[in-house]
């Protein structure tokens, strides 16, 4: 089963729940200043390959709730122009 149709089936329940206003409000979120300052200082280490293994695995997991991020937003704008 391709990642594409896993995340299809894990977030259609949640996304089906939207209502337009919630959508709306989804997809306008963004995250924090610190949190996106903090993401900045560990790409910037990244690009460089001066990451200690505790920044890898927090960049890790950055990136990672980053794209499951993105699918929800990008589901939220579709339930927006539906």
């Amino acid at each position: 089963m391709s990642t594409s149709s896993v995340s299809e089936r894990m977030l259609s329940p949640l996304t089906d729940c939207f209502t337009p206003e919630i959508a709306r409000q989804i997809s306008e979120a963004d995250i924090d200043s610190e949190t996106q300052e903090r993401i900045n200082e560990l790409a910037i280490k990244a690009n460089q390959s001066v990451l200690t293994d505790e920044e890898r695995e927090e960049y890790s997991q950055f990136v990672e709730y980053i794209d499951l991020v993105a699918i929800i937003k990008a589901k939220a704008r579709l339930k927006i122009h539906s």
